[in-house]
């Protein structure tokens, strides 16, 4: 248990510090007395601020409805929040490409849930989150002109075309990528999941693979499992599951729009969402946990051309980040306690 603690202290410190670091950098590089002075505190800003709080909350509410929607009565709406945080405190410990969805099987087993029917519902959800990516990014960029999305705009020069053209290639390298996984997950979990059972079953029997087997027979009997299961829901069941996976990534790119309400009224607040899809698809490669670092750089970068001003660029950046992840950590430490301290659940 000790072990098991001071490895998760570790994966808390970890992120903490490149995030803090990157910020030091930000805030000594860009942000100076004048920088402080442009920002206005007014009725606005507050009302900003408490939009930001809102979508907070709605975010973490549209994640906790589709957990609670997804157990079928067996989740209640208290369980369904807390797993619904430490699914988000694994997402800021562990590297973008892992993500909550990992121990999410783990998290809804501590709240009750069969160790099956754990798997089948984080295939759903996982399959759901790629799907919202799926239909909305391509409808994101038929009604917000490219050289919006990727075009430096007043602050073209000195590198700033390079970053934006970089930015655009990783977008729609990590989307193809995205189509293809949830092409692979509808075709196991929905269309054929008896064939992808026999593809794993003889895959399984290669000699180099022999020694993972058990685990990978155990897989394709989930995905077979899941496919039961989630071609008996309703059309309704649909209809909520996925409009509360919509309500949560919506809420989690309006706490952006909210800050620009705040403090850079001016800037098109449909670019300002439309841009959020492109930062959340790249950070979906970041190696470092939760994107610490490189979610603070690429915020002041990308959104420092609609802004006109790093330093500003970087102060939203910096409170971005205490929203969307540092009060998850905070958060996350709380129940941590819980999940180590029971003898039972190890």
């Amino acid at each position: 248990m000790a072990g098991e603690l001071s490895k998760t202290l570790w994966r808390i410190v970890l992120p903490v510090l490149f995030g803090v670091g990157m910020g030091v950098w930000l805030v000594r590089r860009d942000i100076d007395i004048e920088t402080l002075r442009s920002i206005n505190l007014d009725w606005r800003g507050a009302i900003g601020i408490a939009l930001a709080l809102l979508f907070v909350i709605g975010r973490d509410f549209g994640l906790a409805w589709r957990f609670h929607t997804i157990a079928a009565g067996d989740l209640t709406w208290r369980r369904a929040v807390r797993t619904d945080i430490m699914c988000a405190f694994t997402s800021a410990i562990t590297p973008s490409v892992v993500g909550g969805s990992a121990l999410a099987i783990f998290y809804l087993n501590r709240e009750g849930i069969s160790l099956g029917r754990a798997t089948t519902l984080t295939l759903t959800t996982l399959f759901l989150d790629e799907l919202f990516f799926v239909i909305f990014c391509p409808l994101i960029a038929l009604f917000v002109p490219m050289a919006d999305l990727f075009a430096p705009g007043a602050m073209a020069g000195n590198g700033t075309d390079m970053f934006f053209g970089g930015v655009e290639v990783v977008f729609w390298l990590v989307y193809a990528g995205i189509v293809i996984w949830t092409a692979i997950l509808f075709f196991a979990i929905i269309a054929k999941p008896q064939a992808t059972q026999r593809v794993i079953g003889s895959l399984a029997r290669r000699r180099f693979l022999k020694r993972f087997r058990a685990k990978l027979e155990t897989v394709a009997g989930n995905m077979v499992a899941t496919s039961k299961w989630v071609k008996g829901r309703s059309r309704k069941w649909w209809i909520n599951v996925f409009g509360a996976t919509v309500l949560s990534w919506f809420s989690r790119y309006f706490v952006v729009c909210a800050l620009f309400f705040a403090f850079v009224p001016d800037v098109s607040q449909i670019l300002v969402f439309a841009r959020q899809f492109v930062v959340w698809v790249v950070l979906m490669v970041s190696p470092t946990p939760g994107g610490s670092g490189i979610s603070e750089w690429l915020f002041t970068n990308y959104y420092g051309d609609l802004i006109g001003n790093l330093g500003v660029a970087a102060m939203l950046a910096i409170v971005w980040r205490i929203l969307s992840y540092y009060i998850y950590l905070i958060a996350g430490c709380t129940l941590l306690p819980g999940y180590f301290g029971n003898k039972s659940n190890k």
